[in-house]
């Protein structure tokens, strides 16, 4: 296997952005795979104090030759270190089966009372549909520089195992259970720099609220809250009316140390 640099040499570019660009001849395989990485490897990483931005196989010459380009350039902002960080209020949607008030209930004509369903809301004789609302969430996104060697096969395994799972610990200034990790996202940029975007959302804690007439004690940010509900006689109405009697708060996503993300 050769690799050497084709009769034009070097072609350097002098302006605000320095760059210089280089022609190759590759001998000696016939995998186009093969060419570009031998052809990396023979390359340096940094040439004038530039540093390697992208090396490619542009044309087969031949059944074990091929011509191929190296670029280098200069190192920009956003290096090992850096961040930079986004939000949105935008809101989330959930559910809900209980108002937090009735304001009003209006009988209609010729009927003693409207039934009073304590709070349930769209009762049928099959059960209670509630409605979806936008509640509060707050997502952001968090893009951060590592070295190569940071971003390990190890590390991507831990992104990937937290990926849906809420803070075990407080993180970021959010309390047990408020956090969710969505996910992230990874490029590698000049041979020598990871750039990772991380997602999270966060929705609040609720302790000592009111569903219907049940107070419940506590709801972390990304439980689910369910009602179940029984028909009793309202005899104000003469209509039977169906009840909350209990509120259940089930935990339907995984805790994780958000940490171990280490930004």
């Amino acid at each position: 296997m050769a690799v050497r640099q084709a009769w034009q040499g070097a072609n350097p570019v002098l302006e605000e952005s320095p760059t210089i660009e280089s022609e190759y001849i590759i001998d000696g395989t016939n995998d186009e795979f093969v060419a570009h990485a031998d052809l990396n490897a023979a390359t340096s990483l940094i040439v004038f104090g530039l540093i390697k931005k992208s090396v490619s196989i542009d044309e087969r010459l031949g059944e074990n030759a091929w011509r191929g380009t190296v670029k280098w350039g200069k190192f920009e902002l956003n290096e090992v270190g850096d961040s930079s960080f986004s939000f949105d209020t935008g809101g989330g949607t959930s559910h809900v089966q209980t108002s937090l008030d009735t304001v009003s209930a209006t009988p209609a004509p010729g009927i003693p009372a409207a039934p009073d369903f304590e709070g349930a809301i769209g009762v049928t004789d099959s059960g209670v549909d509630g409605v979806d609302i936008t509640t509060p969430a707050y997502h952001f996104e968090e893009t951060h520089f590592f070295d190569v060697a940071f971003v390990t096969a190890g590390y991507k395994a831990t992104l990937f195992s937290l990926t849906g799972a809420w803070n075990t610990f407080a993180f970021k200034g959010f309390a047990t259970g408020e956090c969710m990790f969505l996910g992230a996202s990874g490029s590698l940029r000049d041979y020598v720099t990871w750039e990772i975007t991380y997602k999270f959302v966060a929705q609040p804690n609720r302790t000592s609220f009111s569903a219907g007439p049940i107070t419940v004690p506590l709801k972390r940010g990304f439980d689910y809250l369910w009602l179940r509900y029984r028909e009793v006689e309202d005899a104000a109405a003469g209509h039977l009316a169906r009840r909350p009697i209990a509120a259940y708060v089930e935990k339907v996503s995984p805790d994780g140390d958000l940490a171990l993300i280490g930004i």
